[in-house]
Formats: structure tokens, C-alpha cells, sequence
């Protein structure tokens, strides 16, 4: 019979006692009931404990309520599981049961890899996270179960950190419940906002019983203070009236005082209106004042680019000088009130540029959030130190970098004004995810770029992505996941390590075929740098040759998976062979509308490309925790039909 000691009250530790049991029984399931008790420990058993609370000096952190130290020192009767901070120790639990073979692959029970022993092995480890932030952000098209289970599965794999864009992400849920992308399997199910902010309040638990780090808002400011409504997202609204009395506070583009292009999320506010900086410097304390569950508040401008405001005063400054004002505005404002919320101002668009003039007159508040999003996704800056002659700012006329090296470039000149810690925002699972269609290439490129952001001084990541990016399977996320968590793992010890527990002892194969799917479909060929208007050369009659091997190819896999299927003892094998058979129908179907566009038939390859994502949307109840069909095809209209879409003509948030 094992113990489990709690030594320290908190409502994260009481979830890891349950945590630690429930996967013991798993492993050991003829081994009876596990007793959890708060008392002295009087004997064998598993004491889980905050550092602090059992003498753990922590050398190796000055601030253990962000630094995640995970201690443990246990043998086959128990030991000491122990955290810098709750959520530390809820990650230490599953970083004992890992050092005992447990792995989760993907979100849901059927990622489970939990092997069966007569005992617990013997583990003597001591880490410190090397990324103090590794988080993801919703996005995509999202419904309420899976951001659900994805919360749950973060700190499994070594995230510790959640981020929830808006006040009310509406916009995302709209793209999962409307089935907009697939309405010829699925009818739309219409959501209200005060649905969508009950839901949120529901991942807000889930985040708090975690002890996750979670952050929050980004877009919404320049809008939502003045009385416009934000909560449709990047949808033209022509009904969305701008108050009167706001009228004057609204960013002068185009010669009016109106939204930017009728879409209110894409709607910057006047900065140069001391007024105007006001009113939003209150809105945000209002919002900190209620939500002290909040870590990281964000603080972004309006979304979209080259659309500040025109009026003469505005022009004096750059929008970077006028942010940071807006910023020292909302210190003030929060110092007023007493309170320690952290922000984070964001390097994105237009503010990517440094200010000039304006510094933060309190930077301890403050982290820097860089966010290159017109970035080149298929390569990784050599971080050579070497500074070139950047364009500088120019109102409404900038053109943004493509070279991941100059955004981080951009960020150092913001820390010569006012030095602040500086993480990053990401979107390798947003678009950029559905051009390799292997997922191989991805993880490589996630990898490397982790040690990138990490080298240039970066302590932490945010990825903006869907929370379904587990078709085929979920090896990019684990290899951004574990590659922030130890910079020490390589690669290759990532690749083996995941796909030898997802898919059992013909790992080395598939992950063969993946690879040969990778760079059948080419991510150079598919990738398009985000607001790019460069011509690209999708006509090719050697990309066209090379793809009609997939079927073939895909063929002999599905072959191979009925075989491996009657073989598998593990349900986390034979539900990931599914996925692959799937994805197996996924690739012969895509390459089919690829031939087309390579050989030039445009208008037959779109009629056959949505065909393909109608029939192929008969399985997306079955794969949804898995794939986002909407965001998939979006991205892939993007790049192969020049973003034209069935039903409307829009844009990709």
C-alpha cells in the first residue's frame, strides 16, 4: 500500500496528489488503494511539497514564482516529489511518472502511453526549466471540449503557461461552431457572446487549478474603452456603430474618423489625445482591478497594419513613442491603485519599429512581447550578432521584415530605450502548420527556432495556433514543447522518444514515410510569408511528377497500418494508426488537387481542392481534438488559390 503526503495546502497540490494516484494505479494496478493524507509523513510514501516548505534551496532561480525548479529523489516505496511553486510540482508529478515511461502524445485518454510494473522505478532528478514561459494561445477554430483537454495536456509535456486572446473570444468559437468550411457535413450551430465568456471562465478555472501562468487580452483596447464592440472579431460589421462621443477619439485613416475598413478589431484609437490615452489607461485598470488571476495582461495595439492614426499631432511622433506614453499612462494608473498586474506591450506591425524618444519610466512592470509575424517560416536565423541598417518608420507606409533576424533586431533597439525581460509570440500552429504536410519539417524548424529565441535571450514563448495540431500526430508540439523545457535534448532523441511511444515498434518507419511525405509536398512549395503580395511560381512540372508518387506511397502505409492495427496492445497506438490511415486519405486527396494547380488547371484545382475538403469533411467529428478542418482550409486556399474561399471572400485573422 503507498502513501501520498501532502506537506503543503493549495488547491494545485491537492490536484497533484490525484494526479500522482491515479497514474500510480494505472501503472501498477494490482497494487490496492493509495491513501492521501496531509499528515507528517510516518513511513513509506511519496511526500509532494513546495520547495520552500521542506528546506530545497533553490540556488539556481531568483524568482521561484516564475522559474520552474522541479526536484525528485524516490525509490520503488516513494520519495520526495518537489516544486519551486505549485505549478512546478504539479510538473515535477509528471515528470516522475515520464521518468517511469508514462508519455502523453496528444490531448485525450486515447494519447496516454502508461506502461504496466510491479513498481516505481528508482529517479534522482533535479531541473530547472531552461524557457521560463512556454506557453500556447487559443486560435483557430475552436470549441469548448478541446481547450478543455489542451489545458489539460499542457503540463504533461512541460508547458506551463495559457493564453486566452480577447474578453470574449467569440471569433475563434464562431469558426468551430458555424462549420463555415464545412457545411456540407456539418450544420451551423450558432453561439451568443455570454456562452463564449462562460466558457472562457471555465478554461479560467481550469488554468487556476494548474497554477498555470496565465495571461491575457491582447486586441481590443483601441476599440472596446470607447463603446465599440470587438466581439465578432475581424468580421466587417456595417451595423457596428462608433458612438458620437467617441468619434473624435478614433484614428484619422483615409481621411475619416471611421473603422478601418469596416472591421472594429483593425481600429486603432487617436494616441496623441491625452484624452483618448486616458480613457484606455482606465479601461485596462479597470480590467486588472477585477481580474487578479491574470499574470501577464496584455497590452496590444488594434490588429492589422499601417492603419494609425493621420491627424497632424499624431504624425509628430512615431506610433512606438506614442504606445510607450500609453503605456507609462497605464503604470500610473495601476500604481494609483495598487496593483502589481505585469504587462505585456507587444513589438508587432508597426510597433515592431522602435520608439524614438519615449522610455518606460517603469520597466519593472513591463515585458516585451515580440511578435514577427510576416516572418519566413521555412528557415532559421544564423544568430550571427551582426547589425545591419534596418528601414526605419514610416506612417502607414512600412514594409515589415521577412528575416526573423532583423524582428529580433527591431527588439533589441526597444531595449536600448527601457530594458524589459522580452519573450515572443508565435504562429508556427497557426497557417504555417498546414504547409508541411508530414509534420517533419515543422518540428525541425520549431526546434531550432527554440534554441534561436533562446540564444538571442528570449525567456519565453507564446504560440498562437490552433489547439487541434495533432494530425498526423502531435510531434511538432512536443518537440516546441520539450525543447523549451531542455535545451540539452536533441532532435533526434525528440523524434524517437515520441513516435516509438505513439507508435510502437514500427516507429522507424512511419516517421521514414512522414518524412518522404514532408518533402514530397515541399513546405517551400506550400509556405507563404503572411501579407506577402510577391508572385509565387505554383506551376511546375516537376512538383507535379513528384506528387503523383503519393498515392502510391500512402497506399503501401495503409497497407502496413491494417497490419500493425491487428498487432497493437496499446490503445495509444492503434487510435494513432487511425489517424494516420486518415491522414493517409488526406494526403491522396490533397496531391490530386496539387497536380491540377502545379500543372496550371487554376479553376479545375480549386472546383476539385474543395470537393476534396468536402468529402474529406465527413471524418472531422471523428478527428476534431485532433485537426482543425476550417483553419486547414483556409491555409491551404491561401497558398494555393490566392485566399479565394467558397463562400466569402475573407481573410485569415
Amino acid at each position: 500500500m503507498y502513501k501520498i503526503f501532502k506537506y503543503s495546502l493549495h488547491p494545485t497540490v491537492d490536484f497533484a496528489a490525484e494526479e500522482l494516484k491515479k497514474y500510480l494505479r494505472m501503472m501498477m494496478p494490482r497494487c490496492g488503494e493509495i491513501t492521501i493524507c496531509s499528515d507528517e509523513r510516518d513511513g513509506d510514501g511519496f511526500v509532494l511539497a513546495l520547495c520552500s516548505d521542506i528546506g530545497i534551496d533553490l540556488p539556481e532561480t531568483d524568482d521561484p514564482e516564475l522559474d520552474d525548479v522541479v526536484v525528485i529523489n524516490a525509490n520503488e516505496h516513494g520519495g520526495i516529489i518537489a516544486g519551486s511553486n505549485p505549478r512546478a510540482l504539479l510538473i515535477a508529478v509528471y515528470e516522475y511518472l515520464r521518468q517511469n515511461g508514462c508519455r502523453w502524445v496528444h490531448p485525450g485518454i486515447d494519447g496516454e502511453f502508461i506502461p504496466v510494473k510491479d513498481a516505481p522505478a528508482v529517479v534522482n532528478y533535479r531541473k530547472k526549466a531552461d524557457m521560463r514561459v512556454r506557453a500556447q494561445c487559443n486560435e483557430g477554430a475552436e470549441y469548448q471540449a478541446s481547450m478543455i483537454e489542451t489545458i489539460d495536456f499542457s503540463p504533461k509535456i512541460g508547458l506551463n503557461s495559457c493564453m486566452l486572446e480577447f474578453d470574449i473570444p467569440k471569433a475563434y468559437y464562431n469558426y468551430y461552431y458555424d462549420h463555415r468550411n464545412n457545411r456540407a457535413n456539418r450544420p451551423p450551430e450558432p453561439i451568443t457572446g455570454e456562452q463564449v465568456l462562460q466558457w472562457k471562465r471555465a478554461c479560467e478555472a481550469e488554468i487556476a487549478k494548474r497554477s498555470l501562468i496565465f495571461q491575457d487580452m491582447g486586441h481590443g483596447w483601441t476599440a472596446e474603452p470607447f463603446g465599440i464592440d470587438t466581439t465578432e472579431g475581424w468580421s466587417k460589421d456595417e451595423g457596428n456603430p462608433i458612438p458620437e462621443e467617441s468619434r473624435e477619439f478614433v484614428a484619422l485613416t483615409e481621411g475619416s474618423r471611421s473603422l478601418f475598413h469596416g472591421v472594429a478589431l483593425n481600429t486603432n484609437f487617436c494616441m496623441s489625445n491625452p484624452r483618448a490615452r486616458e480613457i484606455v489607461a482606465k479601461a485596462i485598470a479597470n480590467y486588472a482591478e477585477v481580474s487578479p488571476q491574470v499574470n501577464y495582461l496584455h497590452v496590444w495595439l488594434a490588429d492589422n497594419r499601417n492603419n494609425h492614426c493621420e491627424c497632424d499631432e499624431c504624425k509628430k511622433k512615431t506610433v512606438s513613442d506614442w504606445y510607450v506614453m500609453l503605456l507609462n499612462k497605464i503604470d500610473e494608473e495601476l500604481t494609483a491603485r495598487g496593483l502589481a498586474t505585469r504587462i505585456a506591450y507587444i513589438a508587432y506591425y508597426d510597433t515592431a519599429f522602435p520608439p524614438l524618444t519615449e522610455k518606460l519610466k517603469n520597466p519593472d512592470r513591463f515585458a516585451l512581447l515580440l511578435a514577427a509575424i510576416t516572418r519566413d517560416y521555412t528557415e532559421t536565423p544564423k544568430m550571427s550578432g551582426e547589425k545591419k541598417e534596418l528601414p526605419r518608420f514610416d506612417l502607414n507606409k512600412n514594409v515589415f521584415p521577412t528575416d526573423l533576424a532583423d524582428y529580433i533586431q527591431y527588439s533589441e533597439g526597444w531595449q536600448k530605450t527601457a530594458y524589459t525581460p522580452k519573450f515572443c509570440y508565435e504562429y508556427h500552429f497557426w497557417i504555417h502548420q498546414y504547409y508541411d504536410i508530414g509534420g517533419i519539417r515543422l518540428a525541425e524548424r520549431l526546434y531550432e527556432d527554440v534554441r534561436a529565441y533562446r540564444d538571442a535571450g528570449f525567456f519565453g514563448i507564446i504560440q498562437d495556433g490552433s489547439q487541434r495540431s495533432f494530425f498526423p500526430n502531435g510531434f511538432p508540439f512536443y518537440a516546441y514543447s520539450r525543447a523549451m523545457y531542455d535545451k540539452d535534448v536533441s532532435f533526434t532523441e525528440l523524434k524517437e522518444d515520441y513516435f516509438s511511444h505513439t507508435y510502437g515498434e514500427h516507429w522507424h518507419e512511419i516517421a521514414e514515410y512522414l518524412e518522404k511525405i514532408s518533402d514530397i509536398f515541399d513546405v517551400k512549395y506550400l509556405e507563404v510569408p503572411h501579407r506577402s503580395s510577391a508572385p509565387r511560381k505554383l506551376v511546375s512540372e516537376e512538383r507535379a511528377e513528384a506528387l503523383r508518387d503519393v498515392e502510391k506511397l500512402c497506399e503501401e502505409m495503409k497497407k502496413n497500418i491494417r497490419a500493425w492495427k491487428k498487432e497493437s496492445t496499446k490503445r495509444v497506438h492503434s487510435a494513432s494508426l487511425r489517424l494516420l490511415e486518415l491522414h493517409c486519405e488526406y494526403c491522396t486527396g490533397l496531391a490530386e488537387t496539387m497536380i491540377l494547380t502545379a500543372l496550371g488547371h487554376s479553376d479545375e484545382a480549386f472546383d476539385a481542392f474543395n470537393a476534396f475538403f468536402d468529402s474529406f469533411g465527413r471524418h472531422e467529428f471523428e478527428i476534431e481534438r485532433y485537426f482543425d478542418h476550417h483553419l486547414a482550409y483556409k491555409a491551404l486556399a491561401r497558398s494555393l488559390h490566392a485566399g479565394k474561399n467558397r463562400i466569402e471572400r475573407e481573410e485569415i485573422g
